[in-house]
């Protein structure tokens, strides 16, 4: 394969919004529950039951819609979008068509590029243009069990059914793989952030399409493009396109002809599989919804929400690199959560101000044992105030920072404060000059074999006499102090 080829990828991600109930009725969005059991005559489509639109659902949307940097149309209209699906009782999707809730947005991300391990060097600004977040109900869910022509069975759970959804279209803004992939992990993080959606794509409710082509260098038409369906997995996602976007300049270098189809990633073979073929766009006859009213938000609507939102993830990146002096990539990780960027902060304050040694102390040590257990910061068995307590005793020198990995273990598996464990443990470090020189006499006075090498110049020794101090002192002689004082000490006397 030769560099004269360019990716174009343009993304669509249906995000499930955060309400209890379904968008057109009262039944419950609850993950889990028995197959078909949170249906009713709405969302089953039975004759003369009437949609009646849910408002915490336009609330939720109007959450995303500002945070990824969209405008709010006072004025949108809900249309049928008419398919059959076994999975949509209807036999049409309410959904939203030439007037969505919401358009035009300009958002920048940070992206880089990998190496084969994922590792990402290289960040940069990236500007993706969202044409459009409108708001529409989901299609229930079918499974599959058994080979396919040999005792094969399919079933249909329709609690999905009519679950609020937003979906978020970008132009063909994307140039690879991993910018695709950087923009869905800002995209779920800002969903997140605000509360709009889980954003869970293990349980479904985000949902994320690629559509896919290539063309020669310089070229301005769009190549044969092939949408990649049902992705659920960023980390699939990513490796789909990449699959493509080989699979089409093979082709096209060979001499061969691509074809517009619908494609599914298949992850354990590591390749996508045609799903059907999509020679011309489905003409799926949008037309008004009849049984709902035009969409009406006010612009007072829409400053109440925007104040409502909390400080936004990017902002807070760039607040905690500036203020707390955080490189890109620890303010990056501080912020990758709501929850752990709000720890963060609360541990600062009980440090009392060291802001380095906090992140230091969270990176390094605490979401280790976060990931152990399968915690977020928002269940850490440890307080944030308590990891800011126990920062700021390594900063006093009242415990050494070898003492404070233990004090951090037992912290997270018994809850105990760090005043309690230091104290029930005896771990208190001397750091009272005249009792360390008393002890650095004491060594100094027992190894004159030792001293005298050492001051010939075997430098290394350094090290002996160190270790005997802090075994006399059972470890608690400050070693910061033990170094600078045991110097001046081991000088040989003019």
């Amino acid at each position: 394969m030769t560099n004269n080829w360019e990716t174009i990828i343009g993304l669509e991600v249906h995000a499930q919004l955060s309400t209890e109930s379904k968008i057109f009725c009262g039944c419950s969005t609850r993950f889990g529950d028995e197959p078909n059991s949170n249906t009713c005559p709405v969302c089953l489509g039975l004759p003369g039951a009437l949609p009646v639109l849910n408002w915490r659902a336009v609330e939720l949307g109007a959450r995303a819609a500002l945070a990824l940097g969209l405008h709010i149309q006072e004025r949108s209209i809900f249309a049928r979008k008419n398919y059959f699906y076994p999975d949509l009782p209807k036999g049409y999707q309410i959904s939203q068509y030439d007037r969505p809730f919401s358009a035009n947005g300009i958002l920048e991300i940070m992206t880089a590029e990998r190496d084969e391990a994922g590792h990402a060097r290289d960040w940069r600004p990236l500007t993706v243009r969202i044409t459009r977040l409108h708001l529409e109900e989901d299609a229930g869910k079918n499974v599959h069990e058994g080979l396919p022509d040999v005792d094969r069975f399919s079933y249909v759970d329709l609690n999905r059914a009519g679950t609020p959804l937003a979906e978020i279209v970008t132009e063909p803004d994307f140039r690879s793989s991993w910018e695709a992939y950087d923009y869905v992990n800002h995209v779920r993080r800002a969903l997140q952030w605000v509360g709009a959606s889980e954003a869970d794509m293990e349980k479904g409710n985000l949902r994320c399409e690629a559509n896919v082509s290539v063309r020669q260098r310089g070229e301005t038409a769009f190549g044969t493009k092939v949408e990649l369906k049902n992705l659920n997995s960023v980390r699939f996602m990513q490796r789909a396109i990449e699959f493509e976007v080989e699979r089409h300049i093979k082709t096209l270098e060979s001499g061969g002809r691509l074809t517009q189809e619908t494609r599914l990633w298949d992850e354990r073979a590591g390749e996508t599989r045609v799903m059907r073929s999509k020679e011309e766009a489905h003409d799926y006859r949008y037309f008004p919804e009849p049984d709902l009213p035009p969409l009406v938000v006010t612009n007072e609507f829409i400053d109440k929400v925007s104040k409502s939102l909390p400080e936004l993830p990017d902002a807070r990146r760039k607040r905690f690199s500036e203020q707390y002096g955080l490189s890109f990539a620890d303010a990056s990780q501080l912020t990758a959560e709501r929850t752990l960027a709000d720890y963060y902060e609360s541990a600062v304050e009980a440090s009392g101000g060291n802001a380095r040694a906090t992140a230091n102390w969270i990176r390094s040590e605490l979401l280790r044992e976060l990931e152990n257990a399968g915690l977020t910061a928002e269940k850490s068995p440890i307080p944030a105030v308590e990891l800011g307590a126990l920062v700021r005793m390594i900063g006093e020198g009242k415990i050494s920072g070898k003492q404070g990995k233990d004090v951090l273990v037992e912290m997270f598996a018994t809850g105990k404060s760090a005043g309690a464990i230091v104290e029930e443990r005896g771990l208190v470090q001397v750091s009272d000059t005249g009792e360390i020189d008393r002890i650095i006499d004491e060594i100094i006075a027992a190894n004159p074999n030792q001293l005298g090498q050492y001051r010939s110049g075997k430098e290394a020794l350094f090290g002996f006499f160190v270790g005997q101090i802090m075994k006399a002192s059972k470890g608690k002689a400050n070693p910061k102090i033990v170094n600078e004082r045991l110097k001046e000490k081991l000088i040989p006397p003019q």
